[in-house]
């Protein structure tokens, strides 16, 4: 069995304070997938860092204090990569990939854009790249007998089922049309070719939501988006036998604005 579990931090150094070292050391994931770490390396401390059991790789943004994500892995990664050589974003702390043995597995932060702003075009420059990048992965690993899970904050609900106010989110970023039709390219098998992992395991519900904003009741209204996704190649897909977002039992016990999503794969 291999079990990831992809979840935004929202700031690893504030979320340590607030329960992550605690949900970190109770976790039965093999491998962790961080978003929004907003840290430099040596900005973390030793047991976050490092911690005992994990090999870690941090790929930080070259802006201080924005966007950063990192790999945590049971066992040592046979090769690491950092970006997925775009000129433009590979120093943003956006995207790492590591090879294990049979599966290339990667954290991504998404930019989560602003309708109007210059934010929304990066986004949209993100995208195009991106798209284009996830297809030669697939081919390559293909190539290499190898699957593809590319886990993280996609910052787009795709369907209707993936946000609960869809009707007052149809022009804001996150639910734009043609964000979701980018998404609808990625998940085409003749296009990326790829498979979102938690809605063919839950194909009829709404949600489940990953993501709560701080402002409102949004969390205890359970008024949530499901923006945390695990994309895998169709084969691994197929292996996957359970999905959970580890939603926390009170707002008071949240330690990060969105909750960990785990998947479960007979390898």
């Amino acid at each position: 069995m291999l079990t990831v579990t992809t979840v935004n931090v929202n700031g690893l150094r504030a979320a340590a304070k607030k329960g992550f070292v605690e949900w970190l050391a109770g976790t039965q994931a093999d491998v962790l997938c961080l978003q929004e770490v907003r840290a430099e390396p040596q900005q973390l401390p030793e047991h976050v860092r490092a911690p005992e059991g994990w090999h870690v790789v941090h790929a930080p943004a070259a802006a201080k204090g924005r966007a950063g994500v990192s790999l945590y892995t049971r066992r040592a990664p046979d090769a690491v990569r950092v970006g997925f050589g775009s000129a433009e974003f590979d120093g943003s702390g956006r995207y790492v990939e590591a090879d294990l043995p049979g599966v290339t597995v990667a954290s991504l932060y998404l930019p989560s854009g602003e309708v109007g702003t210059e934010r929304q075009d990066e986004k949209v420059r993100f995208m195009d790249e991106f798209l284009a990048y996830l297809k030669g992965l697939r081919e390559r690993a293909a190539a290499d007998g190898r699957e593809v899970l590319v886990c993280g904050d996609w910052n787009i609900a795709h369907q209707q089922a993936d946000l609960k106010n869809w009707r007052g989110n149809t022009k804001n970023s996150g639910f734009l049309p043609e964000e979701r039709e980018w998404l609808t390219q990625v998940f085409d098998p003749a296009g990326g070719g790829y498979v979102d992992v938690v809605r063919a395991l839950h194909p009829d519900i709404d949600g489940p939501y990953t993501w709560w904003s701080y402002r409102g009741r949004a969390f205890d209204n359970d008024s949530g988006w499901r923006i945390d996704l695990a994309v895998a190649t169709a084969g691994l897909a197929a292996r996957a036998v359970k999905a959970v977002v580890e939603r926390a039992a009170s707002h008071q016990e949240r330690w990060s604005d969105h909750a960990p999503v785990s998947v479960v794969f007979e390898m």
